[in-house]
């Protein structure tokens, strides 16, 4: 099975840039898609509800924000929107395919502001218990999407410049250690091994895309039923920036 993340930065941009041929050029079997900034009633048919794929929408309430979605190409069981009954920003999207649980993700960010800050950080206290019960699963779970923190100094190119960033806040970092500590698989680091990078995101500003100078926020995790399965890894950081500011992570599973 290959699961693909991609933060698209506004499912209708992606669209008119080329989404199509990307999500052909990397087949994966099951898509999570974050910041996808569109109901479905607002995109063209064809698109609402693809050929081929079988679709679970999460938009935000608000119009043009945030907002999820996962697609899959066999069917799936909706299993949660929101980690409750309240989830106006539309964060969070659980299925099961093929006998593995999905989560797709999207951590508020807290650049624009101490109140989106404080808001980010409700969010990681509530999402950490939320999220370790599916660690203690027999079955494979894979948590994956923008989880907009940067975890180790290996994971930003530049660190010391942004220890007081939010994303890369020292208590951001230590609670990103907790919540692996729980029982996740990180596994692009498993795949790269103790390396800089590799990087998923990328300023518009500095030259930052072309001299590979990003962060790492987007994750896909697993319990340990889906670590026995993990066989690769990757970032399509080539082309899959023609797309977003974020390229696709994918992993494959036996």
């Amino acid at each position: 099975m290959r699961i693909t993340t991609w933060n698209i930065n506004g499912m209708r941009a992606a669209l008119r840039k080329g989404l199509s041929g990307f999500i052909e050029r990397i087949q994966p079997d099951v898509l999570i898609l974050q910041e996808i900034r569109v109901h479905p009633e607002q995109l063209p048919a064809e698109w609402a509800a693809p050929e081929g794929w079988h679709v679970a929408w999460h938009p935000a309430q608000r119009l043009g924000y945030a907002g999820v979605a996962v697609w899959s190409r066999q069917p799936f069981r909706i299993r949660c929107r929101g980690m409750d009954c309240d989830d106006p920003e539309g964060r969070l999207l659980a299925v099961d395919v093929d006998g593995v649980r999905v989560v797709c993700a999207y951590l508020p960010s807290g650049s624009s502001g101490a109140h989106r800050q404080r808001h980010k950080e409700r969010w990681m206290k509530a999402f950490l218990p939320w999220a370790t019960q599916f660690t203690r699963s027999r079955h494979p779970v894979v948590l994956g999407g923008d989880l907009n923190i940067a975890h180790t100094e290996r994971d930003i190119f530049y660190a010391k410049p942004n220890e007081k960033t939010s994303g890369f806040l020292p208590h951001e970092r230590k609670w990103f250690g907790r919540f692996l500590g729980t029982g996740w698989t990180d596994f692009v680091r498993i795949q790269s091994g103790e390396i800089q990078g590799p990087y998923s995101w990328w300023s518009n500003r500095g030259r930052a895309r072309e001299l590979d100078r990003g962060w790492r926020i987007d994750y896909l995790l697993g319990n340990r039923a889906a670590e026995k399965r993990f066989a690769t890894a990757s970032i399509l950081r080539d082309g899959g920036l023609v797309i977003s500011d974020h390229a696709p992570v994918t992993i494959e599973l036996r």
